[in-house]
């Protein structure tokens, strides 16, 4: 089975067009103000309309209440929520439960007991997403920094659950990171961007190109 990647972070039609050519399959949109690639439900709401039902369109929120979540997703008609937050299991269940959409849940990873944070998860989220655990300064965001985990800690690790790996990966590093993980999908934001928030096309297509080596 080939490997799957998700471009995160999408804001132009230029970008999903290249990431949709090359193969992707999940594209992300971040409902986050503080970041470079936020966007709002009226924009995406327009860029998704090419977008094939092929290809899973992904939501990302961090810590969002359900007036942001019924307005984003009757705007845009997501498939997917993509919680980045410090959402509790039990805030995870309740918003697959109301929104009737698979849920990702994003395991922010520093140590292998970050890892084992997983387990909690298992039975309120429908995807795990193993992340960096964002960097101690003020302008960190709850991803996207561009900074990779130790992939070691992944090692050997499997999950009754599809589960994908993000966090400074790039062109240069996601063979390594495929091979000491053995993961499935992998997300890449700032790992295509010319500056944050700037998604270069052919970056992305590089990086699927690449991506769909591994398999």
């Amino acid at each position: 089975m080939s490997l799957s990647v998700k471009i995160c972070g999408l804001s132009t039609e230029e970008t999903i067009e290249a990431a949709i050519g090359a193969g992707a399959g999940l594209v992300g949109f971040v409902f986050y103000p503080p970041s470079p690639r936020a966007v709002t439900p009226e924009q995406v709401a327009r860029l998704v309309r090419p977008v094939p039902p092929s290809v899973t369109k992904v939501g990302l929120f961090v810590d969002p209440d359900d007036a942001l979540l019924d307005r984003v997703l009757t705007l845009t008609g997501l498939d997917m929520i993509q919680l980045h937050g410090l959402e509790p299991p039990e805030r995870v269940a309740q918003i697959r439960e109301r929104f009737r959409r698979p849920v990702m849940k994003a395991i922010r990873v520093g140590t292998a007991a970050d890892v084992e944070v997983a387990q909690r998860y298992l039975g309120a989220a429908d995807r795990l997403l193993f992340d960096a655990q964002p960097p101690k300064r003020p302008d960190a965001l709850p991803g996207g920094n561009g900074e990779p985990f130790d992939w070691s800690l992944l090692a050997g690790r499997t999950w009754p659950l599809p589960w994908m790996l993000s966090g400074g990966l790039t062109i240069g590093n996601i063979t390594e990171a495929v091979r000491m993980t053995g993961v499935p999908t992998i997300d890449v934001s700032s790992g295509v961007e010319t500056s944050p928030g700037i998604k270069d096309v052919g970056l992305i297509r590089d990086f699927i190109a690449t991506a769909r080596t591994l398999g």
